[in-house]
């Protein structure tokens, strides 16, 4: 009886060593493994997460990218960790370096003059760099509603714009017509331009023979007079030789603009008088009928922000009316009013909101694309306004989404870089008293006692069945 139980506790302990070798190994095993591969990202807005349109950008990498990250010993920051580990583990070519601004308190200064804070990143190929602050990376934004601020986290949209902007020295070139009047980029949309690593540079046709041969994209936004017949002949044949034209110009109070609405007559398009109001309260928000909100046609500038539940919000628009198209471009209407929809002569000053004697009758178009088969092309969007901040904050971003994808659309891009940032803010559940009440009834009283009651169940049933 000795040397069995002798062998018993051999083999009991033998077996116990080799399930703790196993379990030691099995360790070792997934700790060298990548988190992209051990983890799970289960946060509602995918915060550890990566688009593939960052996959894509870093598996087209040929080139050595070095990600700094400056922070202070015990500092780092868990989210932004998670987030670099996901890139290193995307190519073989991206290397993340930490420079303890303690230990390098200099480092930082050859890449930029300004306030450098804890976890910020300095992106590195070869000559190129480009610094991001970690204001860049947690985005805060005031609420136009609640008067309170929320944040977001863009990581994502601005290590990989780093990663394209050093590995690809080439990138487009965007010129904005001035001469007329037009107004300057809005704040949101030149920063997403700057974002996705579109140069934007100005240009006069008045002392230009030409349009520059650089140029990806030639954007005319909020003219307030005519262009000549010249510069209309000129932009006419930009088009049609595969230059690709984006044009946003709502009404102007007290002028027209007879040449510039021209270039829309060879596809059949036709400005109406007046500004456009809806007479579906569907079709319109904040109670005016003048800040429109129109239907999304089927296409890739705006499927995806319809697929997301997005409204772009188009105040004091032109009616556009699409007819018969003269040329061999492909002519698509991309935004459109309701059928209840009419355009009132009287324009900036009108006195109601309600239809009278001479006002247009809708439905109308407000933004059509054209297309040629060599590449050429122009998209027009019948507002000026839309862009601006505030009204871009009150469609949460989707009137610059819809612009962004349509410069995408004309310049080429087939994976855009605009990555949306991702809401670091909270939705709570809010529960009445008698619902709370009865859950701590659940939680603290019940439960255990199911619990318990099962267990005194199993030993008592044990010790009936010993007897």
């Amino acid at each position: 009886m000795k040397k069995n139980a002798m062998r018993g506790g051999a083999y009991s302990a033998v077996m116990t060593a080799v399930v703790l070798a196993i379990l030691v190994a099995v360790n070792v095993l997934f700790s060298a493994l990548p988190s992209s591969s051990t983890e799970y990202d289960i946060s509602a807005s995918k915060l550890y997460s990566v688009t593939s349109n960052t996959k894509s950008v870093v598996n087209a990498l040929t080139e050595d990218v070095t990600i700094y990250w400056i922070v202070q010993a015990g500092e780092e920051d868990a989210v932004i960790e998670k987030l670099l580990d996901r890139y290193e583990s995307l190519s073989d070519h991206i290397t993340v370096e930490k420079r303890n601004p303690d230990v390098y308190p200099t480092f930082a200064e050859q890449y930029t003059d300004g306030t450098v804070y804890n976890n910020s990143l300095v992106v590195e190929c070869g000559d190129r760099s480009r610094y991001i602050s970690n204001t860049d990376i947690y985005l805060t934004d005031a609420s136009l509603y609640s008067y309170s601020y929320s944040t977001s986290f863009d990581g994502e949209g601005a290590i990989t714009s780093a990663i394209d902007y050093v590995t690809n020295p080439d990138q487009p070139v965007v010129y904005t017509l001035t001469g007329h009047g037009e107004g300057e980029l809005p704040a949101t949309f030149a920063d997403d331009l700057e974002k996705e690593n579109i140069l934007v540079e100005e240009l006069s046709l008045l002392n230009s023979d030409k349009i520059p041969e650089d140029a990806a994209c030639l954007i005319v936004y909020a003219p307030q007079s005519d262009i000549s017949e010249a510069e209309r002949e000129m932009l006419a044949g930009y088009v049609e030789d595969g230059g690709r034209l984006l044009v946003m110009a709502g009404p102007v109070e007290d002028e027209e603009l007879p040449n510039l609405y021209g270039l829309l007559e060879p596809y059949g398009v036709t400005a109406a008088d007046g500004i456009v109001v809806e007479g579906d309260r569907e079709h319109y928000a904040f109670s005016s009928p003048a800040a429109l909100m129109p239907d999304l046609a089927e296409s890739d500038i705006t499927t995806p922000l319809a697929e997301e539940g997005y409204y772009v919000i188009l105040p004091l628009a032109v009616g556009l009316t699409v007819g018969e198209n003269t040329t061999s471009a492909t002519v698509t209407s991309l935004l459109s009013t309701s059928d209840a929809a009419y355009s009132k002569l009287a324009g900036y000053d009108m006195a109601t909101y309600e239809k009278e004697d001479g006002d247009i009758d809708g439905p109308f178009s407000l933004a059509v694309e054209a297309s040629y088969e060599n590449g050429g092309g122009l998209i027009w969007i019948s507002s000026s306004a839309y862009l601006d901040d505030m009204y871009n904050a009150y469609s949460s971003g989707a009137n610059v989404n819809f612009t962004m994808n349509a410069v995408s659309q004309l310049i080429g891009e087939s994976e855009t870089l605009s990555i949306r940032a991702k809401s670091l803010n909270y939705n709570y559940l809010t529960i009445s008293d008698s619902v709370s009440g009865l859950l701590q009834v659940l939680m603290i009283g019940l439960i255990p006692l199911a619990f318990l009651g099962a267990g005194i169940a199993v030993v008592v049933r044990r010790r009936r069945l010993q007897k």
